[in-house]
């Protein structure tokens, strides 16, 4: 096989992963009709391939609440006034430091980025905005979205495998 041939068992193993990365890998070869030691060679060939970037835990706001308060979560289109090379870098570079940025794309056509973000409360998000669009002069126009439910990843929710999104196998 071909080291960057992707087939229809590597397909369900990467759905797989995106639905729940936690399952064993026992778990994973069973749900994708593979043997254990292939679950565990394929994935690792995934990951050298780059296609598995990285796994992380979803937090749940809500269970959290009790000991950090509900939070505000936004996304926020940031156009800004100068979009040299140096300038996207800068503001991007500001950006992922924060930790209140959850995500951060640059984006096209439209505003330059899109960020998600989480803060405490409203004045986190104000003090969050000070630093990040206030006191920056290339920061034109900050258009902010306030979430009211996060629906996607809702763990009350059956998540069924999706088709190959290529239509490739």
């Amino acid at each position: 096989m071909e080291s960057d041939f992707i087939d229809e068992a590597d397909w369900r193993l990467l759905d797989l992963l995106q639905t729940d990365a936690s399952l064993s890998n026992q778990a994973l070869a069973g749900l994708a009709h593979v043997s254990p030691p292939t679950s565990l060679r394929r994935i690792k060939r995934l990951k050298q391939l780059g296609l598995i970037e990285r796994q992380v835990a979803l937090l749940s706001p809500d269970r959290l609440a009790a000991s950090t308060g509900h939070g505000l979560t936004a996304l926020l289109e940031i156009t800004l006034e100068r979009q040299g090379a140096e300038h996207l870098d800068a503001f991007e570079g500001r950006a992922v430091a924060e930790t209140a940025v959850q995500q951060c794309y640059r984006v096209s056509p439209g505003p330059d980025f899109m960020l998600v973000v989480h803060t405490p409360d409203m004045p986190g998000y104000l003090a969050l905005a000070q630093r990040l669009f206030t006191s920056d002069a290339n920061v034109r126009n900050v258009k902010a979205f306030f979430s009211v439910k996060r629906a996607k990843f809702d763990p009350r929710l059956p998540l069924p495998l999706r088709e190959n999104p290529t239509g490739k196998r």
